[in-house]
């Protein structure tokens, strides 16, 4: 067990090395601190300093959420393997805007290398993805040209809205149609899923970054800036289209999401606890499913595998071996 989420409201309570979660209605449940390296806490949860100490002297990081869902924050322990090498090499591939832009075009063609396959893979059942896959192709083809960050942002920002119109076509449901993407606050309940789905990829990344010496400040295609982390939301958009978008299509086709699993309100659409707890489920089966990685010759999980690409990416931030993002074929 690597996560525990905490979905509804109470306390920690924390007896020498004993840890239990106690709900509003005084039920205990006892959790494994053993097992656990993070924990998500989506309810009103009390908690203390002694608690807070004890958890980072076992290198656990807490993921804080509000009432609508949306990611608040990490208690993020001490660096356990701290570099200031490693760091100044990541400053210093920040500073030279000509070695920012080649790590920043690597995530753009990460993310839509993987988006293809995304679509590849549904484009057996919809003949129309082929175009959609086509037009993002095209918009690869621009990238090498580009010389300036706010350039690929551009580029990026129109491979995502020329990707996110396939969903209509994957899509079985009425009920989750895409109109455009609106992330504060979701304004239905598609926009709900894809903003909740990927910030479960944030928070798993910042996680396995904590494995390795790269401090998650300090992105590239995201500008580092007032905001906490950065390097995790560079190394997810890799991700996100097969640890968020086919989780939701799973959930969305299956019929198991529902009108009964949202709340909608004059400040927009949000997954009740419910709707929260059946998409977390589903996300942590695929977080846990494995791949077959071709350098390691072996299986590796999906969380793993994030955990390997900021290995990678370390490697080549200190000039050791050139960094390409992984393409997650199925």
């Amino acid at each position: 067990m690597d996560s525990i989420f905490i979905n509804s409201s109470g306390r920690i309570e924390r007896k020498q090395n004993t840890v239990a979660f106690v709900n509003k209605d005084g039920k205990r449940k006892y959790l494994p601190i053993e097992n656990i390296k993070e924990i998500y806490i989506f309810g009103e949860v009390d908690l203390n300093k002694k608690f807070l100490d004890y958890i980072s002297q076992k290198n656990i990081c807490i993921h804080f959420y509000n009432y609508y869902g949306y990611y608040t924050g990490t208690f993020y322990p001490r660096e356990k393997y701290n570099s200031g090498f490693v760091i100044v090499k990541q400053v210093e591939k920040y500073l030279n805007e000509k070695e920012r832009l080649i790590l920043a075009k690597k995530f753009v063609l990460g993310a839509a290398d993987n988006s293809i396959e995304n679509l590849k893979y549904y484009s057996k059942f919809h003949e129309t993805l082929k175009i959609i896959i086509e037009k993002i192709k095209k918009y690869k083809r621009i990238i090498d040209e580009i010389d300036n960050i706010n350039q690929l942002m551009a580029i990026e920002g129109q491979v995502k809205k020329i990707y996110y119109n396939s969903f209509n076509v994957i899509s079985k449901s009425d009920y989750f149609k895409f109109e455009k993407r609106d992330k504060r606050p979701p304004k239905t309940p598609l926009d709900s899923l894809i903003s909740f789905a990927n910030s479960l990829v944030y928070t798993l990344t910042l996680r396995q970054i904590y494995t390795t010496h790269l401090d998650p400040r300090i992105g590239y295609l995201h500008t580092s800036n007032s905001r906490s982390f950065t390097l995790n939301l560079d190394i997810s958009e890799i991700f996100k289209p097969i640890l968020a978008d086919r989780v939701l299509f799973n959930l969305i086709n299956r019929n198991q999401l529902k009108k009964s699993c949202f709340i909608k309100n004059s400040k927009g659409v949000f997954l009740n606890e419910k709707g929260r707890n059946i998409l977390i489920k589903e996300f942590e089966k695929k977080a846990n499913s494995t791949i077959y990685n071709k350098s390691l010759k072996r299986n590796v999980s999906l969380k793993n595998s994030v955990r390997i690409e900021a290995y990678k990416l370390e490697k080549h931030i200190i000039d050791d071996e050139e960094y390409f993002p992984i393409i997650l074929k199925y």
